[in-house]
């Protein structure tokens, strides 16, 4: 097929596809609506609290981090028990969503990474949270929080192995032909490791608890720890500060100008941080034009993973809201919140129901395949839905109380909040659409089989 007939076939598919634009249906405008409103919801909650602080430490990954560090702790010949171990309880320390891991993700696998520990940090960055699986005991049962947090250890280590073997040529071809994919000053030994810890400790302690959720309950330490979020985000930020200053020659008159505004816009506005922390973000990256070669390179690479990553991510927003909806809304995406309750139920009444068989005896081969559906079902739905930090708790406890069963809930779990739609867009981006269909397979098929385990432990 010419170039010529493929633009002429895409320029018709698209005539009809507005053409017979269904715009007069009620569900399909809410539908539009509610893929808007998931989208500004995301721009305001997430692009700058998460995105941006965990684009700037995916840039330093391929910036201060030495390869051959990489390598030598996950890299295809790196001790699989050390690298596994480390990458499987990641998400104890980033309490991040499955977008949010992204760049991370991408950061350590460009940089030499092999595949299995890459999948496995990929995995359990958003689905080992304590404070989710804390509020998970709390408010969905024991049952269901010792299960997750088990579920999502294993199926990290257990995804990251399959992987790693699925793809083992690949893998040993990439183990005897390594290759630079960045050339930076970190390669030289010229900068003490402590000194680039140090560095790190203060992004990611930005990132974690600029993002802490506020708890359910209003005391305790998780609740104490939300109280004084950005006092502790400041104090992350100030070391930050002096680590440009000391470590990377910086000069202080220009790192206390970039912190002025913030400054200004937390005392001015305290009910509204993120103005500061816009002001903070902003000053940072006008530091990188006043700090030599590796600042530079530090920008370059940060800005690369933002024009990778951010069009996709907004896209499987906008899909994931029109045919879902957003967590907050009420049966508002295009496919109807009655039909998700009616297949992830404990028995499949309430879709005879809506079939019109309110009455009527499921038949015997329905019954037979039933749990193996609802997992199934709940799995694929977890996966496509976008699920922030802790959001799928509430979601969960309403579908819990509107008949889902407690297998294909542990389904949803263990696949949703490590999958969502926009997390496919940019993972096929840098893995190649092979190894993101093989990665989401594994995820949504272990998923499937441990709730229909774990429903037949708990009738």
């Amino acid at each position: 097929m010419n170039k010529e007939l493929k633009i002429l076939l895409g320029l018709l598919a698209a005539f009809l596809g507005l053409y017979y634009l269904p715009m007069e249906h009620l569900r399909f405008q809410g539908a539009l609506l509610e893929a808007l409103h998931l989208a500004k919801w995301y721009a305001r909650e997430h692009v700058l609290l998460c995105l941006v602080p965990a684009f700037f430490i995916a840039g330093a990954i391929g910036v201060f981090v030495s390869q051959n560090a990489v390598m030598k702790y996950f890299g295809p010949k790196a001790s699989k028990w050390l690298s596994y171990s480390v990458a499987s309880v990641s998400g104890t320390i980033l309490a991040v969503c499955s977008c949010t891991v992204l760049p991370l993700f991408g950061g350590i696998y460009m940089r030499g990474a092999g595949l299995g520990p890459a999948i496995a940090f990929l995995y359990s960055g958003p689905a080992i949270n304590v404070l989710a699986i804390v509020l998970t005991a709390r408010v969905l049962g024991w049952q269901l929080g010792v299960a997750r947090a088990v579920g999502a250890i294993v199926f990290s280590v257990v995804i990251g192995l399959l992987m790693h073997l699925i793809f083992l040529k690949e893998e040993r071809a990439k183990a005897a032909n390594p290759q630079e994919v960045f050339l930076g000053d970190d390669d030289k030994g010229n900068r003490p490791l402590w000194q680039v810890a140090l560095y790190f400790l203060s992004m990611v302690g930005i990132l974690v608890f600029a993002n802490w959720a506020r708890p359910q309950e209003t005391a305790g330490l998780w609740f104490a720890i939300f109280k004084a979020k950005w006092i502790v985000t400041a104090l992350f930020a100030a070391l930050m500060g002096f680590c440009l200053w000391r470590f990377f020659k910086v000069k202080l008159a220009y790192i206390a100008l970039a912190a002025v505004p913030a400054i200004v816009l937390a005392f001015a506005l305290p009910q509204h941080p993120g103005a500061a922390f816009a002001a903070g973000a902003a000053g940072l990256a006008a530091l990188t034009f006043f700090g030599g070669a590796e600042l530079k390179n530090w920008r370059d690479q940060s800005w690369g993973f933002g024009k990778q990553i951010l069009p996709l991510l907004f896209m499987g927003v906008l899909a994931a809201g029109f045919f879902l909806g957003s967590p907050d809304s009420v049966d508002a995406g295009i496919i109807p919140n009655r039909w998700i309750q009616a297949l992830v139920g404990d028995s499949p009444q309430a879709l005879l129901s809506i079939l019109g068989r309110p009455d009527g005896i499921a038949p015997g081969w329905l019954a037979m395949i039933w749990p193996l559906w609802t997992n199934l079902f709940a799995s694929v739905t977890g996966a496509l839905m976008y699920f922030a930090t802790l959001t799928e708790v509430p979601i969960l406890r309403g579908l819990l109380d509107s008949g889902m069963g407690q297998g294909p809930a542990l389904a949803l779990l263990l696949a949703g909040p490590a999958l969502s739609l926009p997390n496919m867009l940019v993972i096929n981006s840098i893995l190649g659409p092979k190894k993101t269909l093989t990665f989401i397979g594994l995820v949504v098929v272990m998923a499937t089989a441990t709730g229909m385990i774990f429903g037949t432990l708990t009738r």
